[in-house]
């Protein structure tokens, strides 16, 4: 559904469970009352790049904050020195991985989900990364089951398991995930595949005025938390879109958590 704006500026609120992410900014729409149309020019190459960069970060750490928990699995596998394969025949070690991996948790009444990243180092090894959703019942040791799974059914080399949390959280594994292709990487290859069935939702978009991001001299107003919540300084980003000219505030609240 179109929202339709009559002061130019909207909220859009993307509820994380813990945390909830806060994008304002104008419709780019105009015609609006009170809104004055701000002289636009053509976006430079640079500009575009960063802007799409910045977005893929976004996208992929909502995906990991919807799909995945602190504890969840990063693994890093591993090829043996010397062996060096294409990019195609990584992609499709990967792939009967995942599905030698998806047939075992069902057997479970588990459902996998993943992101996997192929990659390779600067001195020419391979490696492919991947998140998955860490699972357990009652009969089975949930770290019995899927380091016993995944060094059975890889065959290829070493498998190293880290957890979310040890990675550094969700928005450093967003940035590694979606980090540009190195100089010497194929620019055939993909950044990141995520598994098909990752929930994804849509934003909450609510209609705001100019002066709750502004103040009358045009500077950015910072964020106020409602109640519950304290925002992220660190997520705290506000400006004026280069091309647009108008201004534009992001950021984070964090659910504060009750004692027990």
């Amino acid at each position: 559904m179109r929202y339709k704006a009559l002061c130019g500026y909207i909220r859009q609120r993307w509820d994380c469970g813990d945390t909830v992410e806060i994008e304002e900014k104008h419709t780019g729409k105009y015609g609006a009352a009170g809104q004055i149309r701000q002289k636009r020019r053509k976006a430079t190459p640079e500009e575009i790049a960063k802007h799409n960069q910045w977005k893929r970060e976004r996208d992929v750490r909502r995906l990991i904050k919807w799909n995945f928990r602190e504890r969840d699995y990063w693994i890093t596998l591993t090829y043996p020195k010397g062996y060096k394969p294409t990019w195609e025949e990584m992609k499709d070690h990967a792939g009967k991985l995942v599905r030698k991996i998806r047939e075992k948790y069902k057997k479970q009444g588990w459902i996998l989900k993943y992101i996997y990243r192929l990659a390779i180092g600067s001195r020419g090894g391979r490696h492919i990364h991947i998140l998955i959703n860490r699972e357990a019942n009652e009969k089975t040791a949930t770290d019995l089951i899927i380091t016993d799974l995944w060094e059975q059914q890889w065959g290829h080399g070493h498998v190293n398991f880290r957890t979310l949390y040890s990675e550094g959280g969700y928005r450093q594994l967003a940035i590694y995930i979606t980090k540009p292709l190195e100089k010497w990487e194929s620019e055939e290859l993909k950044r990141y595949h995520p598994s098909r069935n990752l929930i994804r939702k849509d934003p909450e978009t609510k209609e705001i005025k100019r002066r709750s991001l502004v103040d009358r001299d045009g500077k950015p107003r910072p964020p106020k938390a409602p109640k519950g919540y304290y925002v992220d300084p660190e997520s705290i980003e506000t400006g004026k879109n280069p091309v647009t000219g108008y201004a534009y505030r992001h950021y984070t609240l964090v659910k504060i958590k009750k004692k027990e």
